[in-house]
């Protein structure tokens, strides 16, 4: 009986006597992570610099991280954004991209309307669930867009753009990882307008992954067009940041704001 109870305790002994260390491991490996990404955002924001004779804007209260950040993504986005952009706008035939675009555009159209009601917009309300409602079935899940053709105006609203109605005060100027440029109040709204969306409230992992990878994608391409601009601009990273606050600015002071029209990346 007493070899029963010996064995029985034996292959218990090291898994239990293993977890303490598995729980080190995992602290050490923490920290690690943590110091390694610490350390590379100090070697970013000590890489950051202004250029000679450019002020600074009392809305970018942290301009030497937003430059680090911005530099950061400029790398990421020319090693790896820009060229699949680029090959994608080449491979794919415009019909095709516009459906994309026009999908995934259906896709988060919840957002809009869910901002209509926080914002006490009730015509555009009712008007944005029917144009909605005609693009998801006659428009094929939103690929085509006949409510246009119906008179059906689209509208484009965030929840960031609701609290600038509400009076709330945009912060200081974020760039954001890989997201772009922001500001404090708009990147509080990036949270419940996720899950006013149809995307945010799928549970496949999978599947979320795929559409935030074909919205990174036709997203950057529609902005192809602006490529040359930013880069032969003297300080592109003000020029970024002027234009999205004159973009932000325009769409919450303004009551109906039309939507910008990008050059199509196959115009020379």
């Amino acid at each position: 009986m007493s070899s029963v109870n010996s064995s029985s305790w034996t292959p218990e002994s090291p898994h239990l006597q293993s977890t303490p260390k598995r729980r080190k491991r995992a602290r050490r490996l923490s920290l690690a992570t943590l110091s390694a990404t610490g350390a590379l955002a100090c070697s970013l924001v000590g890489c950051a610099s202004l250029p000679e004779g450019s002020t600074r804007d009392p809305r970018d209260h942290i301009e030497r991280f937003n430059r680090a950040i911005y530099k950061f993504n400029t790398a990421l986005d020319h090693a790896v954004l820009r060229p699949v952009a680029r090959g994608y706008v080449k491979v794919t035939p415009r019909p095709v991209r516009t459906g994309v675009t026009n999908f995934l555009s259906n896709l988060g159209y919840t957002k809009t309307i869910g901002n209509d009601i926080f914002q006490g917009q009730i015509r555009d309300f009712g008007s944005d669930i029917a144009r909605l409602g005609v693009n998801t079935t006659v428009g094929i899940g939103g690929v085509f867009d006949p409510a246009s053709r119906f008179g059906l105006d689209k509208h484009n609203r965030d929840f960031g753009q609701t609290l600038g109605k509400w009076g709330l005060p945009t912060g200081t100027y974020l760039m954001l990882p890989i997201l772009g440029p922001s500001d404090v109040r708009d990147g509080l709204g990036l949270v419940p307008d996720r899950f006013m969306t149809i995307d945010g409230q799928i549970n496949s992992r999978t599947v979320q992954l795929s559409l935030t990878a074909v919205r990174v994608i036709d997203g950057r391409a529609n902005l192809l067009s602006y490529d040359k601009a930013i880069d032969t601009a003297y300080d592109p990273y003000a020029l970024v940041r002027n234009i999205w606050f004159q973009r932000r600015d325009n769409k919450v002071l303004g009551d109906s704001v039309p939507e910008v029209t990008l050059p199509d990346p196959d115009d020379k």
